[in-house]
């Protein structure tokens, strides 16, 4: 009878080799059996990320084939048994969003079928995180793939700032959401030089709390900017300012319902007049004269809107101007204009690829968070608390 072994792959380096961790970590114990690390991503410059969290684990990369058909179609095939064992996949968002989705969905269902015994999705940035809200006659898209992972076979979800808290309501299984605050604060205490001559800038009311959180631990101060530089699209698109068409009846003009043969006729309804939107040009709530000014965001793509919200800092009297993200997905002509603006750096994390824009702009930075998910890895497949993980977080963060 053959003999059935079950287990992990061997560990690829000794205790005495085991790479030092900075943020708290000073060795990773990690159990030799029962789980594998797969990347979804059929493109090189996407598994860079994989490859560092499983050399910090310790582990080789699963062992698949991910990629395209001629037709577009994605195909994977799981080269390794996965039966009854914690499965991770990796998977980083590119450009190609929408075919980075389904290379996730695809394996998932995949490794499901195989009889894996869990799947967590490891998904540093959750994409179409910004439709987390009903806006005019749109949808709620960010729900939609929630409920798409859960049927896929996720079990779990390790994901990053994302860019509402209250999107993890959206799963119908745990999601731990992870902070790059310590890192990014880290960087600024470490890489800025005179970052006591600093100042916390929100871009907007909205990230004002975020802003906050930064600049309580640093002990800093905090300014605000409000406006647009241009005005945004008005809500007259949506028909709500457009009433309709009077009608040519010399009697009553409310709603009349036919009732038999008779009209049953009730008051008409008078709404209040609607003002239109319009916000006032950019304004700074805040001392930035002399001072380093640091913009704190959680994402990064566009940034026109912080092009010129460093232009108006420059005139205020900053000096140097920072952009701290989370997820630096810089699309578009995004390092260009990063080059060409008043930004000094702009300094985002791994969560995203971004190694084509960073050699079109010098002024692009990197840090690198790949070790609190290779811990979040191990505490979640040994059963050990996600607390200390969180540690000396803001609510707000």
């Amino acid at each position: 009878m053959p003999i059935r072994r079950f287990g992990g792959h061997r560990s690829l380096v000794s205790h005495s080799q085991t790479p030092k961790l900075s943020f708290g970590f000073n060795r990773m114990y990690v159990s030799r059996t029962g789980y594998r690390v797969f990347s979804a991503n059929s493109t090189t410059a996407c598994t860079e990320l994989a490859k560092k969290i499983t050399e910090r684990l310790g582990v080789e990369l699963g062992k698949s084939v991910v990629y395209q058909e001629s037709n577009k179609e994605t195909r994977v095939d799981v080269k390794e048994s996965v039966r009854g064992q914690d499965i991770f996949i990796i998977q980083t968002i590119p450009r190609d969003v929408n075919t980075a989705i389904m290379e996730l969905l695809v394996m998932a269902y995949a490794l499901k079928t195989s009889c894996a015994k869990n799947i967590i999705g490891v998904i540093p940035y959750f994409p179409y995180s910004k439709q987390c809200k009903m806006r005019k006659r749109g949808s709620i898209v960010c729900k939609l793939l929630a409920s798409m992972l859960a049927k896929a076979g996720l079990t779990h979800i390790i994901t990053m700032d994302l860019h509402q808290k209250e999107i993890q309501g959206f799963f119908n299984f745990p999601v731990d959401n992870l902070r790059a605050s310590p890192f990014l604060i880290q960087y600024i205490q470490e890489e800025i030089p005179d970052y006591r001559n600093a100042i916390i800038v929100a871009k907007s009311p909205s990230a004002a709390k975020r802003a906050q959180s930064y600049a309580e631990r640093l002990r800093l101060g905090l300014a605000v900017m409000h406006g647009e530089a241009n005005h945004s699209e008005s809500d007259m698109a949506d028909g709500r300012q457009s009433p309709p068409l009077s009608r040519t009846t010399t009697g009553h003009t409310g709603l009349e319902l036919p009732c038999g043969r008779r009209h049953v006729v009730f008051p008409g309804i008078e709404l209040p007049m609607m003002m239109a939107k319009e916000k006032p040009p950019i304004t700074v709530v805040g001392d930035v004269g002399g001072r380093i000014a640091i913009i704190i965001d959680d994402i990064i793509d566009d940034v026109d809107d912080f092009v010129a919200a460093a232009e108006i800092l420059k005139e205020r009297g900053a000096y140097k101007i920072y952009i701290m993200a989370t997820h630096g997905l810089l699309s578009a002509d995004a390092p260009r204009l990063i080059e060409e603006s008043a930004i000094d750096e702009v300094v985002v994390t791994n969560t995203v690829p971004h190694e084509v824009q960073k050699l079109q702009c010098p002024k692009i930075k990197t840090v690198d968070v790949s070790m609190i998910l290779a811990e979040a890895i191990r505490r979640i497949h040994n059963g050990e608390s996600m607390a200390y993980l969180f540690r000396n977080i803001a609510v707000d963060d």
